[in-house]
């Protein structure tokens, strides 16, 4: 074999001491006599699946996703569930706010105050002294006021310091509005201060006047939590109105990606340069686009403030008011413009050589047109393990029982924040030893075996869920890279591609390589979990001092990211080699990293530049769609213009439109990727296993062959 190969082939295959492996003489392409590989890693596989089905039947029997659609009153009962006494009591209230630090302690349960279940918040100041003087000559105020305090409660007699003590009424309320089924102080600003009903202090009950902004600061950034609603209001409503124009958007975009892989197939050359000068050409716009808008502005009152003048507004057309806006719009286009002309400058030789491996590509996809619609299989299989992973997450974190808590006034009883059992409380001595405490609830959980575990059982849940993600992802590369191996060991195209290649490819990836697929799974998954790890302890120490602290976890985070990379890079290759050959995981992935290194120059030049292409296909079709969405939803088409909806943010449906297209494209344009991947690993093969004779012909097509310049093919290939 090492005899008959030429110069340029030995040293490529000397290459720091890799020898050329003993080949099959009769080989012909993807092997279809084959056997089950990694039959261990599959058994494996198949067992977590059953326990991971297990897990989930278990999470569904203790869970409760009530718990997370219904806020809890202090007494562990839901608010607003049917057939209840709080069947009508949707929202919580809580007696005394300033009790609570921020909105995420109320959201989580964890104010330490009493919490009711009431049908409306209050839409008054009043506090319990004052009602109480006057409840004999104003008893419609008592009647209000009582329905915020303990069901049963009707005694205003009772003296007010008893009353406070055991929290059978609150000694305030305020007007509030509800927000997340809870009542948050209704906060509005009026001249620039802060108000509550318009008022900016009240009274807390306990003998004193106190400022409003006690209330902001107990609701730490609740006012911007409470623009974010209002936001996401408006953004649901354009969501709503506008979701018919989105699907079409995306429809054009669908339409756009098959009709570029359908031409690719003829003009690659011609409509990749589009593509290139089409990016280029949007860009300008873009940037012609931006100096008009710049320069438009010029003279007009408030144009020349800058960003940080203004602040946050909710309301973002004001930002483009501004000329400095568009200013860093242009600067921002500039320098991508620049970007990619050098890119295009310096890379114009590689860039010919890619087109021409496209145009094989195309033409691969031209004989197995079914490979375009198979990431819609890939798609569906990760659906379903997200649905899955995400409905098994919420009955974990709700499976539990109410756990109660002491909870006193007074800050040196020592039986605070312990547990306690609601039924046999007033029968203890903590009442006598701390005057005012109560048993109310505080959280979810259980000290049974199974909630001691809930933690790991999440881990587990989310480990499954990457598992299961990757193998999917693996199943949809085998099964494309076998239908394209199919493809190119055709000696005869297309007389010699074997019927239906895609399914059959699909079929010798789940009967006999399942475990292989998930061995390459389990590696990247394995390593995906430590990302994710490491992305927590980052978050949970992200307010620490320790300067190595923080530079360990980044070192980290950095050295795992590339490790993802590069296994997600052999793990391709390697599901290619096991396509072609039929091979154990690990040995496929030796040969396929063997094999690309002794060809490492044309995997630069080739492989990178034609993602860089396919990248700009992408962009061009996004872009395109994108700029025909900005003129139809800013009425720019005078055709269209009685069909815009009103919209209270154009961009709501315009970046959804344009992150849509992009989506759509990729999915496209991911089987091309790896149709040209494949490709090219075949075509290494095929100068490792023959060298153009008779004997020993080449497999790749004649253009393929003239363009990556080899020796003659044998006169039959030529003829052919």
């Amino acid at each position: 074999m090492k005899g008959l190969l030429s110069a340029e082939q030995s040293l490529l295959l000397n290459w720091k001491g890799c020898e050329p492996r003993k080949f099959d003489p009769k080989f012909r392409g993807p092997i279809h006599n084959r056997r089950c590989t990694d039959i261990i890693c599959c058994v494996i596989f198949i067992v977590v699946i059953l326990g991971y089905i297990a897990l989930g039947v278990v999470a569904w029997v203790h869970g409760d996703p009530r718990k997370v659609i219904y806020p809890t009153d202090s007494y562990g009962q839901f608010c607003g569930q049917r057939d209840t006494l709080n069947e009508n009591k949707t929202i919580l209230f809580y007696f005394n706010i300033l009790k609570c630090a921020s909105p995420v302690v109320l959201i989580n349960l964890q104010c330490p105050t009493t919490q009711l279940c009431v049908s409306k918040c209050p839409d008054r100041f009043a506090t319990y002294i004052d009602v109480q003087a006057s409840y004999r000559y104003r008893p419609d105020q008592w009647n209000y006021f009582r329905q915020f305090c303990k069901p049963g409660f009707n005694n205003p007699r009772k003296s007010v310091a008893q009353v406070l003590r055991d929290e059978d009424c609150p000694s305030m309320i305020i007007p509030s509005r509800p927000f997340l089924k809870r009542c948050f102080p209704d906060f509005s600003t009026k001249n620039g201060v802060l108000t509550v009903a318009n008022q900016t202090t009240f009274k807390d009950g306990r003998g004193k006047t106190r400022n409003v902004t006690d209330l902001r600061e107990a609701a730490n950034g609740i006012n911007n939590v409470l623009d974010a609603r209002s936001v996401g209001m408006k953004i649901f409503e354009d969501y709503a109105i506008s979701w018919y124009w989105i699907l079409i958007g995306l429809f054009i975009a669908m339409l756009l990606s098959l009709l570029f892989l359908v031409l690719l197939r003829f003009t690659a050359g011609v409509l990749f340069w589009i593509f290139i000068f089409g990016v280029i050409g949007i860009i300008g716009y873009g940037i012609w686009h931006c100096y008009w808008e710049y320069d438009h502005l010029k003279g007009i009152p408030g144009s020349d403030l800058t960003v940080y003048d203004i602040g946050f507004q909710t309301d973002f057309k004001v930002y483009l008011q501004l000329r400095q806006t568009w200013l860093a719009f242009m600067i921002i286009l500039c320098g991508v413009e620049v970007i990619i002309i050098l890119m295009l400058i310096f890379l114009r030789n590689r860039i010919r050589i890619a087109i021409a491996l496209l145009k094989e590509g195309s033409r691969a996809i031209g004989y197995i047109m079914s490979t375009l619609f198979y990431p819609i299989v890939t798609f569906l299989l990760i659906a379903i393990c997200i649905s899955y992973w995400a409905v098994t997450a919420v009955f974990l974190a709700t499976s539990g029982e109410p756990v109660y808590k002491v909870m006193a006034n007074q800050t040196l009883c020592k039986y605070a924040n312990l547990t306690c059992d609601p039924e046999t409380f007033n029968t203890t001595n903590v009442t006598k030893l701390c005057p005012g405490a109560q048993c109310t609830f505080a959280f979810y959980g259980g000290e049974s075996l199974y909630h001691k575990y809930i933690f790991i059982f999440q881990l587990a849940n989310a480990f499954v869920f990457l598992w299961l993600v990757n193998f999917a992802i693996a199943l949809g590369q085998c099964t494309l890279a076998g239908a394209f191996a199919s493809y190119y060991w055709a000696y005869r195209k297309p007389a010699d591609i074997p019927l239906w290649p895609l399914f059959s490819s699909f079929g010798r990836a789940i009967r006999y390589h399942t475990g292989s697929l998930a061995f390459g799974a389990l590696i990247l998954a394995i390593v995906q979990l430590i990302r994710v790890i490491l992305e927590y302890l980052d978050h949970k120490l992200k307010g620490t001092q320790n300067s190595f602290t923080r530079f360990l976890l980044c070192c980290l985070k950095c050295c795992f990211w590339c490790l993802e990379k590069f296994l997600k890079f052999i793990n391709r290759n390697a599901y290619i080699m096991i396509a072609i050959y039929g091979k154990n995981f690990c040995t496929s992935a030796k040969e396929a990293f063997f094999l690309l290194m002794r060809n490492v120059v044309r995997v630069a030049v080739l492989d990178k530049v034609t993602d860089f292409l396919l990248f700009l296909g992408k962009i061009l079709v996004a872009g395109g769609v994108g700029v025909l969405a900005f003129f139809f939803f800013t009425q720019r088409i005078p055709v269209f213009a009685q069909e815009v909806p009103m919209l209270n943010y154009y961009w709501v449906p315009l970046l959804t439109v344009i992150i849509g297209s992009y989506l759509v494209a990729h999915g496209f344009f991911s089987v091309y990727a790896m149709c040209v991947d494949t490709l090219f690993l075949c075509f290494c093969e095929d100068l490792e296993r023959n060298d153009g004779s008779t004997a020993k012909p080449y497999f790749m097509s004649a253009s393929l062959h003239r363009i990556l310049g080899k020796k003659k093919l044998s006169p039959k290939k030529a003829a052919g």
